[in-house]
């Protein structure tokens, strides 16, 4: 196959039907079925329709998404990397069929866009993961969302833009394609490199990007991520508060802060590609590549999924054909004798290098440390310090899970009692008993019902949390998939303690004052935990409790000295 030129040179694929068509569309849009948007699914939307996801015209049809998963190409030839799909629930594709038009709508229910679907299909998922991310492990979060999150069947289809969706954040420093490009006509800058992150700049980032533009003999932009990014990053409105700061850093005019409302999927070398081909549709001739490029870390063994310069080098395959040229660079270090940051490789022997991992740094932070003014900005810091505080002045919660019968309620609330005679923070019990009654009486016990409690109390648990108050949830859990779901929403706001209390089932059944084991033996109650309903065991909690073992008293000491351990109280 030929190289095919990607077209970004020319003009946009702007998807915004004009005022007056648009007008016409909204009045017909009461009689389609409607989708309510998920928030990938939102940035991915928005960014179709502005132009950044040029070539594309909507969301891929089946033979597009196969052949992108297969060879990052459209059926055209087209270099594209990434499967952009709509993914939806078996339920809302049986309302439909191809040749209808759907209603694509923010959380809100505001119209965002139309779409003709031209496709409905099941994917494998399994393949999906294995051909675009190269694993099937779902502690790569991209392959947690698609397993896990996404839905069972695939729409494709052209959408038409009805109205952007809204941002009240940041205003002037989000740009469409067009937009950034006319800034850079206005300014008068022919070479503009790009610099992708989802983390706060520190000192070896602002010297790497300086660098870079100075090699590059090009103006600099720094277009951060202020979608999605991996769970557990820091949120976009500190970061971009930092970043404001490190503008301080470089030469009058040399430089410009633009967002980006991306989904990023962590795809390391196929993203590289993809946020290359993102960066020239924005009117940038220079990109960043830098050491392990949209890397997600480590799978569960332990190595990494993407090997450091692997994106570097699928780059250079496509360069010719992207039309963007790539700015390699490696890591940064600090050279204490020189005084001065310099790639990892330019180092001589004698050098004094001093470095700090970002897990260290992470810990010094949440933990009220000093952090080397040779590593980060001090305004950069104290921006951080100040919506990330040590550990002991963080929220956190206390997820309590086990069988019914095993001891959780008795617990939660000798722990409640003793962290209120602390004080150092309010504290609010959320039971399993008290969470059906207040908040989801209207539930019944199937799975989907069970799940949607479980959602609830992660909900509430995680506003506590965010407002650095304390949590302590006490429901059975019984399924592995809530609870991590549940983790993930506040692991990034706060601590979460998860606690499995083991006591055995017969010890269950013996405590059993309301007889619910008895009748679910005797088919009186369906599909009770533990009886004719599973319940997935934690393997990875904080603390394994057996009651058998411990006195609820005791127990809640132990768990107050492990809070200690790690820092959240003093």
């Amino acid at each position: 196959m030929g190289a095919f030129k990607q077209p970004h040179g020319g003009e946009l694929k702007e998807l915004y039907l004009q005022e007056h068509k648009a007008d016409e569309e909204k009045q017909r849009a009461g009689d389609y079925a409607s989708w309510d948007l998920t928030p990938r699914q939102l940035c991915d939307l928005d960014l179709l329709l502005n132009g950044a996801f040029s070539p594309l015209e909507g969301f891929l049809g089946e033979a597009d998404y196969e052949k992108v998963c297969d060879e990052m190409r459209l059926e055209s030839g087209v270099l594209w990397p990434m499967p952009i799909t709509l993914d939806v629930s078996k339920a809302f594709s049986e309302e439909i069929a191809c040749g209808d038009t759907i209603a694509l709508r923010d959380h809100e229910g505001v119209l965002i866009a139309t779409m003709d679907v031209s496709d409905i299909w099941q994917p494998d998922k399994e393949s999906e993961a294995l051909r675009v991310f190269g694993t099937s492990d779902d502690t790569h979060p991209a392959v947690d969302y698609l397993f896990h999150q996404a839905g069972p069947v695939y729409l494709g289809g052209k959408v038409h833009g009805i109205e952007p969706p809204t941002f009240f954040d940041f205003k002037l420093l989000r740009d469409s394609p067009s937009e950034l490009r006319g800034r850079f006509r206005k300014l008068g800058w022919r070479k503009v490199v790009a610099f992708q992150t989802r983390n706060p700049l520190h000192r070896a980032h602002q010297e790497l990007t300086f660098r870079a533009a100075r090699e590059a003999e090009a103006n600099l932009l720094i277009q951060p991520v202020v979608g999605m990014t991996k769970p557990g990053d820091i949120d976009h409105f500190t970061r971009v508060r930092c970043y404001e700061h490190v503008l301080e850093q470089y030469p009058e005019q040399t430089t410009t802060l633009s967002l980006l409302n991306l989904a990023m999927r962590m795809a390391g070398p196929r993203e590289a590609i993809w946020h290359a081909i993102i960066r020239k549709n924005y009117g940038c001739t220079h990109f960043i590549v830098g050491r392990d490029h949209a890397g997600p870390g480590n799978d569960r063994n332990g190595e990494p999924f993407y090997g450091a310069y692997d994106a570097q080098e699928l780059f250079r395959e496509h360069e010719e054909e992207l039309d963007i040229t790539m700015v390699p660079f490696k890591m940064m270090v600090y050279v204490e004798n020189k005084a001065e940051y310099t790639a990892v490789d330019e180092t001589e022997p004698d050098d004094k290098v001093l470095e700090l991992s970002g897990k260290e740094f992470r810990r010094r932070l949440y933990e009220g440390l000093e952090i080397p003014e040779w590593f980060s900005f001090p305004k950069v810091v104290e921006e951080l310090r100040r919506a990330h505080p040590p550990k002991h002045e963080q929220g956190f919660t206390v997820f309590f899970t086990g069988l019914s019968g095993s001891g959780k309620s008795t617990i939660a609330n000798a722990l409640m009692i003793k962290l209120l005679e602390d004080g150092s923070r309010p504290v609010t019990l959320l039971d399993g008993d008290i969470v059906r009654k207040n908040l989801s009486s209207e539930l019944a016990f199937t799975k989907e019902h069970r799940d949607l409690n479980i959602q609830r109390i992660g909900f509430v648990a995680s506003e506590i949390t965010k407002n650095r108050g304390i949590a302590i949830c006490a429901p059975i859990a019984p399924y592995a998939k809530m609870r991590r779901q549940v983790r993930e929403v506040i692991s990034p706001l706060g601590g979460f303690i998860e606690i499995y209390v083991s006591t055995p089932i017969e010890v269950c059944e013996s405590r059993d004052r309301k007889g619910l084991y008895a009748k679910a033996r005797a088919g009186i109650i369906k599909g009770f935990t533990g009886i004719d309903d599973p319940y997935e065991e934690p393997v990875n909690a904080e603390m394994v409790i057996n009651t058998q073992e411990l006195s609820p008293d005791l127990a809640a000491h132990r768990i107050l000295i492990t809070l200690e351990k790690l820092g959240y109280i003093r």
